[in-house]
């Protein structure tokens, strides 16, 4: 990992801490005409596209009588999954539902003398969930995008994963699926996958949202196809960043270090420390771990790409360096972590403590494991129930009402010079004056 020294004026416009601030462009311009000519293609031929970039990117066969998982498929997937994985998956879907049950959002009407407005809060109709496929098995992705989806009340949710090599899905995608809620699931997957959603196929159903993490071929199609669905967030590798004081076991913040970096060679593992004896430790730590880990190769090219520990002048200035960086998951390592929430701004979830390490979050704690990455918690938030539901302004006037506010409007109608919308209220106001006249007529 390399060491960078922050102990200085300017530390913001130093260029290691540059490079990762950008960490999350740049890729776009590589892929984006291929996965353009996908969406496009997609759109024209439908099904017959699907099928096609299947065969070719998945090496399988697909038909409007393979693509979609059988409830037989489901049953046997079950029969597969050891009874201990089973509970524990059992175990996240409900303490996941119980947390966003938190987020729901209600209805509402405010009055005042002739006038009525509010809100109605309504759950999306049909919501896409992408969950990555192949050799890989992410049941717990499953879990977050589902489970929020089905709390806020969406009244079908559609997965897809892709098929590699083979029909059949990993079981424990299929288990996690059916115990989180999905109503349907296709076996097909990448940009391909993603269009024939968001357009709808002859096979496959046309959704209004499309949510979960994929390569950045699915990336830039959620990205490109935004406004003909709605989409979670473009989501680039993953990311940790662990703010450190003395205090901090320098084995295990190797550890959840190499937890991100095992991820993906463009995931970030960064640690902020003010502390020099933790910082030399961290690192030989990685190092020595790093030789035992099963996904080396990937672990070890992450580290060379992004694994750096900052020096810091203080924990308050570590806090300033964990601001800049925005990260995806920010830990905080340290004696007393409560006392710098006020000072953390910007990160997609933030975990206390010692103990409270970012693996427990990503399965079995509640909040939600799909986050903002590539500094985009500046502006992101994690995936909740928030993110399944849309919202319609409600709005009633009275003839008594009307007297309040009509003037106000008439005249910033006439300021913009738009004539019909001040005569829209002016015709309502000669009725009145005519009404009035005939009164005393």
């Amino acid at each position: 990992m390399k060491i960078v020294n922050l102990r200085k004026d300017g530390w913001e416009r130093e260029p290691e801490l540059i490079r990762i601030k950008n960490r999350g462009q740049g890729l776009e311009s590589k892929f984006a005409q291929s996965v353009l000519e996908i969406i496009e293609n997609v759109r024209k031929y439908g099904d017959s596209a699907v099928f096609s970039y299947a065969k070719k990117f998945d090496r399988v066969e697909l038909t409007p009588e393979n693509v979609k998982i059988s409830e037989e498929e489901i049953s046997e997937a079950f029969k597969k999954v050891p009874p201990e994985v089973l509970e524990a998956l059992k175990f996240a879907v409900e303490r996941v539902k119980k947390f966003h049950e938190h987020q729901k959002e209600n209805s509402y009407f405010t009055t005042e003398p002739g006038i009525i407005l509010g809100q109605k809060v309504t759950p999306l109709e049909k919501v896409g969930v992408y969950v990555p496929g192949g050799k890989a098995s992410y049941p717990s992705s499953v879990v977050m995008n589902v489970v929020p989806a089905k709390v806020a009340g969406v009244e079908k949710i559609v997965m897809i994963t892709p098929a590699v090599g083979t029909l059949e899905i990993n079981p424990y995608t299929l288990v996690a699926a059916k115990l989180s809620g999905v109503d349907e699931i296709y076996r097909v997957g990448g940009a391909h996958g993603v269009a024939a959603i968001a357009f709808g196929t002859e096979s496959l159903p046309k959704v209004d949202k499309i949510v979960g993490p994929g390569n950045i071929f699915v990336a830039l199609a959620k990205k490109f196809l935004f406004g003909t669905v709605d989409i979670d967030m473009v989501a680039g590798p993953s990311e940790i960043l662990v703010i450190a004081d003395e205090t901090a076991n320098p084995d295990w913040v190797a550890t959840d270090l190499l937890s991100q970096a095992e991820h993906d060679e463009l995931a970030g593992a960064f640690l902020v420390t003010h502390d020099d004896k933790i910082a030399q430790e961290t690192v030989e730590a990685v190092k020595e771990k790093l030789s035992k880990l099963k996904r080396r190769e990937i672990a070890e090219k992450s580290i060379e790409n992004f694994g750096t520990v900052f020096l810091t002048r203080d924990i308050y200035h570590s806090c300033q360096v964990a601001n800049e960086i925005a990260p995806e998951h920010l830990e905080v390592a340290t004696k007393e972590p409560f006392a710098l929430l006020d000072h953390i701004k910007h990160a997609g979830a933030i975990f206390l403590g010692h103990h409270t390490c970012e693996s427990l979050g990503d399965y079995v704690l509640g909040p939600n494991h799909v986050l903002p990455t590539g500094g985009s918690a500046r502006f992101f938030s994690p995936l909740g129930v928030y993110d399944f539901i849309k919202r319609s302004s409600i709005l009633y006037v009275s003839p008594e009402g009307f007297k309040g506010v009509s003037k106000a409007a008439r005249e910033l109608a006439e300021c913009e010079g738009l004539e019909a919308h001040r005569l829209a209220v002016e015709v309502r106001e000669a009725i009145k004056l005519v009404a009035k006249t005939l009164e005393r007529a």
